[in-house]
């Protein structure tokens, strides 16, 4: 690849990365691997060559290599960070009865629930394997702690979906639990395997939790302002699935008793009509809550960007800087 046609950081940490990473994938494709479960790889196959970035197991060589690691256990570390991402996507699939991911049918969409639920623990059980053969207790501290604040992520978000008392301080815990988690375990361990200073370590694991904030909101405002071509989902799941993200939050706020008559309706009881995602627009556009969004969304992309500026001085520090801005430049 000519790195002087590359113009989007993740493609920069990718060609910079290139040679670890192709590591990552073997070991991927070795440990996804099942001798008596055939459907094992098949459904993982589906979905780790469904074309993702591979950003959180690229955070993880990053850290390391920032930190100047030079060892092997990163590898093992980014292909950890991988199975655990994949895992939860099988399982919130299932979840949010989800049809498409990156443009793709859904493995319980091809098998079915089942498959996707015992091929997703299948992969936590992989992960966990991997990580202690690193040999570090702090590694398997961080990353068993991020899996089950992952989960707890999930499940809070459960018991918050359709709920219009849902806040902003309970959608930021959502969304630390759920994705943020792994984002700054992903960094943290790459710092950690190193064996770097605790103030890089704690940068580290600051960027990672910033940047996948970031991202999730992001994420969450694509829903109402994106493509299908773009996002590979649907403009407007969320919506459909009643999901209290921050757009519906902040519009909920501000609300007139009609407004929330028609949140109450559509969100709370389920409800939908013909017509009801184009009026849902039409109030977020009213009281600016999608514009308000994005500043959210950079505010964090900021934060990411100024906890790296204690890290070595080093191409991979300004590529992650970057990385944090392209985050949200996608709101553009």
């Amino acid at each position: 690849m000519d790195t002087g046609t590359i113009t989007k950081p993740h493609e920069q940490l990718a060609e910079t990365l290139a040679a670890e990473m192709a590591d990552v994938n073997a070991l991927i494709a070795e440990r996804m691997a099942s001798e008596h479960a055939p459907r094992i790889p098949q459904v993982t196959a589906h979905l780790v060559g469904a074309g993702g970035k591979r950003l959180r197991p690229m955070l993880t060589l990053a850290a390391a290599r920032l930190c100047g690691y030079e060892g092997g256990h990163h590898v093992r570390l980014a292909a950890t960070v991988e199975f655990i991402h994949t895992a939860t996507l099988l399982h919130d699939d299932v979840v949010d009865e989800s049809g498409q991911r990156r443009g793709r049918p859904t493995a319980n969409l091809l098998w079915d629930n089942k498959s996707s639920i015992l091929v997703g623990d299948y992969l936590f059980s992989r992960s966990f394997q991997l990580m202690v053969e690193t040999g570090s207790l702090r590694v398997l501290d961080i990353l068993a702690n991020a899996s089950a604040t992952i989960a707890e992520g999930e499940v809070l978000q459960l018991s918050a979906a359709s709920d219009l008392g849902t806040d902003e301080k309970i959608y930021l815990q959502i969304i630390r639990g759920k994705t943020a988690a792994l984002f700054s375990a992903a960094t943290q361990v790459g710092a950690v395997i190193a064996q770097a200073p605790e103030d890089q370590v704690a940068a580290l694991f600051a960027y990672g939790d910033a940047l996948g904030i970031a991202f999730q909101i992001a994420d969450d405002l694509l829903d109402y302002q994106g493509s299908a071509s773009a996002t590979g989902k649907n403009v407007g799941d969320d919506f459909r699935e009643r999901k209290m993200t921050l757009p519906v939050i902040k519009a909920i706020a501000v609300a007139t008793a009609d407004e929330r008559a028609f949140w109450e309706r559509t969100i709370g009881k389920g409800r939908q009509e013909d017509g009801d995602l184009e009026h849902a627009l039409m109030l977020m556009g009213k009281y600016g809550t999608l514009d308000a969004t994005r500043r959210d969304a950079v505010a964090w992309a900021e934060t990411a960007k100024s906890s790296l500026v204690g890290l070595p001085d080093h191409p991979i520090r300004a590529i992650l800087h970057d990385l944090a801005d392209y985050v949200v430049a996608r709101l553009n």
